[in-house]
């Protein structure tokens, strides 16, 4: 899942990188409306949290322009005030949710996913491929009975190949949606992933490479 995250409060901007990349997401994070908007006509995200309450380009804004381009992208507004008012205005404007400030993190995470999952065609809530099974929501995935102990990384390439059931996933797309805009597209970081996930996953194999083409379970 790629997010963007959209606070001009530098210290809660990286608290929330921090969490959701523990939650496998690829997060890019920029401070004020104007930076959102020229990062939204580059990279296609799945979600952007937007603080509603942002210098210059105010988040109202930077939400109707959102809208107003047939973006996809689902829009989680934050703000400090928390009245039903508020809540109807921001809504109003398009949102597709809305958050008041103070939150818990682990309610922040819950509606993220649920935002993403109105973009993904259909899939079950527990994720299962012979005897692997992955719960994406409780981030544990297990063979056979036996916990993987695996990265949050990892959990997030074997979520998105048993997502794609059975699809072929390309490096590129993998590095799009998994990573953030810090990886470098010339590295094997995508390789040495699948790699590590390969080893940890064990016999029979699962990850088949196709050639030229990419990865599928």
């Amino acid at each position: 899942m790629r997010v963007l995250v959209v606070e001009d409060h530098l210290e809660l901007a990286e608290s929330l990188a921090r969490v959701l990349r523990r939650e496998g997401m690829a997060i890019d994070v920029v401070h004020d409306g104007a930076d959102a908007l020229d990062r939204t006509e580059l990279t296609t995200y799945d979600v952007v949290v937007l603080d509603r309450d942002l210098p210059g380009v105010h988040g109202d804004e930077v939400c109707d322009r959102l809208i107003s381009r047939g973006a996809t992208t689902r829009v989680l507004m934050l703000t400090a005030s928390g009245t039903l008012a508020d809540r109807v205005e921001g809504l109003s404007l398009g949102a597709d949710d809305y958050l008041a400030k103070p939150f818990a993190y682990s309610e922040l995470v819950a509606r993220i996913r649920a935002l993403a999952r109105r973009l993904q065609p259909p899939v079950p809530p527990i994720l299962t491929h012979g005897d692997l099974r992955l719960d994406p929501a409780r981030r544990n995935a297990t063979r056979a009975g036996m916990r993987l102990t695996l990265s949050p990384k990892e959990l997030a390439v074997l979520e998105y190949l048993l997502a794609a059931q059975g699809r072929v996933v390309s490096s590129e797309e993998l590095l799009e949606r998994v990573w953030d805009e810090a990886a470098d597209p010339f590295t094997t970081t995508v390789k040495a992933t699948i790699n590590r996930l390969r080893a940890k996953l064990g016999d029979p194999p699962l990850i088949e490479t196709v050639p030229r083409s990419g990865y599928r379970i």
